[in-house]
């Protein structure tokens, strides 16, 4: 991906250079804390820094300000062009397709720990959008964990995951997020389940669009750079990612896809470049 020397967001929030001290973990203590690190064991994430050490009695983060590394600066760097570029695509997709203004969200950078309006963050949790507050929140370290323990390399693959948080925020301002959040609330849990289903693959497919969009747009992409966000989406399918932790896929506890459905949406929203497209709610086969 050709991204050096092109312009960042200014909607970034930089909180890796903050002290945790004062900082509450969304209750990180007792039934908090066991949510943790379930959290981390289905991702393959290893969560022991969080819970060792870095929390004192209270659940608060117990360590000083985070030393930025090179790595650290350039991912930053990385992310911040990234969301510009899906600040420019989906401005005009609104203004194009909706007659809307977009009003793109601010993303938190941070490192270790910080806290949100729905919950604490980690690098357990992994990168998440909070309607709450209209924020994404992603440590750059997850990019590593993606590489290195799910097998997803690439700039493009952590494109796509800012993408998609993006894509979050975009059902957020068309009014998608708050009414499938509020029938999921209503239904029994096998539903709510198929419902997030819907929502996540909604959001790989707008990924999709963005990414045909920023190729037409910035000529940003390299060849191969597809191909890292497809492989990408297939290491954090529910099946996958219920496999790599030594368990049997249930499809019944799936609430993100599986790994091809979340390939085949992605890809979807990619051929078309169409918002359109994306309509997970009303097909019958996803």
């Amino acid at each position: 991906m050709r991204w050096q020397g092109r312009r960042g967001s200014r909607n970034i929030e930089d909180r890796r250079g903050q002290r945790g001290g004062a900082m509450q973990v969304g209750g990180i203590g007792g039934l908090g804390l066991v949510a943790i690190v379930l959290i981390g064991w289905f991702l393959g994430v290893d969560v022991t820094p969080l819970v060792q050490g870095q929390l004192d009695p209270q659940g608060r983060a117990a360590m000083g300000p985070a030393e930025l590394t090179e790595a650290d600066k350039l991912a930053g760097e990385f992310v911040s062009v990234t969301l510009a570029d899906t600040e420019e695509v989906w401005a005009t997709l609104f203004a194009d397709k909706l007659g809307a203004r977009y009003e793109p969200p601010v993303l938190v950078l941070y490192k270790g720990v910080t806290g949100s309006p729905c919950g604490g963050a980690s690098g357990a949790t992994g990168p998440f959008y909070c309607p709450l507050d209209r924020k994404i929140y992603l440590d750059t370290a997850f990019f590593a964990t993606l590489a290195r323990q799910m097998g997803a390399g690439g700039d493009f693959a952590a494109a796509y995951v800012v993408a998609h948080e993006v894509a979050h925020h975009v059902q957020n301002e068309m009014g998608i997020l708050g009414q499938a959040n509020a029938a999921r609330a209503r239904m029994a849990e096998a539903d709510a389940n198929e419902m997030s289903i819907r929502i996540e693959l909604q959001a790989d497919c707008l990924a999709g669009v963005w990414a045909a969009h920023a190729e037409a747009r910035f000529r940003s992409l390299e060849p191969g750079d597809i191909a890292e966000a497809v492989n990408a989406a297939e290491r954090i399918g529910d099946d996958t990612l219920q496999r790599a932790a030594g368990r049997v896929p249930m499809p019944d506890s799936f609430t993100h896809g599986s790994s091809a459905q979340r390939q085949r949406w992605f890809t979807r929203g990619y051929d078309s470049g169409e918002p359109g497209a994306c309509d997970t709610f009303g097909a019958d086969r996803l």
